[in-house]
């Protein structure tokens, strides 16, 4: 038997960015990865600036912002006139988070940093090839057993396990978690094109993702990089799936835009999109993360995103219980706070895969005799406040945005603790898991005179009195204890 502190099944994007905040709290953890080895071939494109705010606090921004691109230009819904009916919006440098708000990427390149990254904690154990054959969850123990390619089965024991281990989850299955089903299940052709350098059609094609609300063929392209496309292309009824995925029939689609001269298809493959939320995300020792409790249709481009913030979410509360600083009782939280989040990304997608799978005649007519009222809307991500949870008052439980203070930005200043800006020092003694930050070194005007900010950047409380930031912290000393 082997002994961990957290035990954490599946090395995508969402475990192996858990496992280096963990690894970098110090805590034992061992990662159980079925794979023997990484996924070559690309499957999410896209995260925000919360997410890269997110990668920063795990000391890997710089080598993601190394393989990721920056956008500018936001994502535009036309419909078959070739007319703009909506543009979500993107900033032009940093957005609110400190970061650009739009980042596109080739996720192997995105998988490796983040596995360079688990290197560089000797407390992170990660094993290739082991399945995950068994889960007990006792009181005070998960036991788990995995079988590697020789068959051999090993034991071992962690005070919490993890299921980071995707849609079909084993670690659902043993919390017995039914989903929610929020209406949308639709089989799209997904292929991913990589174009000749120097060829002038591929050239042309603007530098930003495309919705185009076609009902004669709904589909998506996506510029991921300078030689990297995506389309994604809705199937038709009666459409065999087979025959789609032949590139013969994928470029007969394009040939308005690429030939097959000018590149070569790296992937092509029929994803059926879903709008799910589990049920259940944890029980007493036992948590999902990521694809194993939500499922996002892609309009948004959040599918990523969402994973990302349950493992920031799940982190610092795991490190406050495993140093006996909190109560175990904090955990519960985790579900409240992060399903009621997710789910405003995953009903506004839905609502987006409206508008964009209309194929129907009277639904056409009707979508854009609105959008011809109302002109060409400009939207941005939306910003939901947290579920119940660990936080208190009108701004508890929003994200806060992270201003670079003195040349820093915030977070680098927090270092993964809970941080006090008001004007006026604490009269009260601080714990160890939380900073003091002077209000007057923070000149950005949207800040409360006192906020007590959490380490994943979502507000705890604020006070529109510097003088009770002390109150602030004696409801944080209640709520956590």
């Amino acid at each position: 038997m082997i002994d961990h502190d957290v035990i954490i099944v599946g090395l995508g994007p969402v475990g192996a960015l858990l496992a280096n905040f963990l690894g970098q709290r110090g805590h034992q953890v061992v990662v159980l990865e079925r794979d023997h080895d990484l996924h070559d071939l690309p499957r999410a494109v896209h995260f925000d600036g919360e997410v890269m705010r997110a990668f920063q606090n795990a000391g890997l921004a710089t080598d993601i912002e190394n393989i990721a691109r920056a956008s500018t230009h936001g994502m535009h819904f036309v419909d078959q006139r070739g007319e703009t009916l909506m543009i979500r919006r993107s900033t032009d440098g940093p957005g609110p988070q400190g970061w650009a708000s739009n980042w596109y990427f080739h996720q192997p390149d995105l998988d490796a940093v983040l596995r360079r990254g688990i290197t560089r904690f000797k407390n992170v154990e990660v094993r290739l090839g082991h399945e995950v054959t068994r889960i007990e969850e006792a009181a005070d123990r998960v036991t788990v057993e995995s079988r590697n390619v020789d068959q051999e089965v090993q034991r071992r024991s962690a005070r919490y396990l993890i299921g980071c281990d995707g849609s079909h989850s084993i670690v659902r299955r043993m919390i017995d978690s039914a989903h929610e089903d929020l209406g949308l299940h639709q089989p799209w052709l997904v292929v991913d094109v990589i174009t000749k350098p120097g060829n002038k059609r591929a050239d042309a094609i603007p530098p930003y993702t495309v919705q185009h609300c076609d009902p004669a063929r709904p589909r998506t392209r996506v510029y991921v990089g300078k030689r990297r496309h995506r389309w994604e292309i809705m199937l038709l009824p009666g459409e065999d799936p087979e025959e789609m995925v032949d590139p013969k029939r994928f470029w007969s689609i394009v040939d308005d835009t690429l030939q097959p001269t000018d590149g070569e298809v790296e992937r092509a493959a029929i994803y059926s999109f879903h709008a799910l939320i589990a049920d259940r995300w944890q029980t007493q020792r036992l948590f999902l993360a990521g694809d194993s409790c939500h499922q996002t249709p892609p309009f948004l481009g959040q599918g990523l995103c969402a994973g990302v913030r349950d493992a920031f979410n799940l982190q610092w509360k795991l490190d406050l219980v495993l140093r006996g600083e909190c109560a175990a009782e904090i955990l519960q939280s985790y579900q409240s706070e992060r399903r009621t989040h997710v789910r405003a990304f995953i009903e506004l997608a839905v609502r987006l895969g409206r508008i964009i799978q209309a194929t129907q005649s009277h639904a056409v007519a009707k979508r854009d005799a609105v959008f011809t009222s109302q002109g060409t809307q400009i939207f941005d991500f939306p910003q939901p406040r947290l579920g119940r949870g660990l936080h208190i008052g009108e701004d508890g439980g929003r994200l806060l945005p992270q201003p670079r203070i003195a040349g820093r930005l915030l977070d680098r200043i927090a270092q993964g603790r809970f941080t006090l800006i008001s004007a006026d020092p604490p009269g009260i003694e601080l714990p160890p898991h939380v900073h003091y930050l002077e209000r007057n070194v923070c000149e950005d005007p949207t800040f409360p005179p006192a906020v007590l900010l959490r380490p994943d950047g979502y507000v705890f409380g604020s006070s529109k009195d510097a003088a009770t930031a002390d109150e602030l912290l004696r409801r944080m000393h209640t709520v956590l204890r």
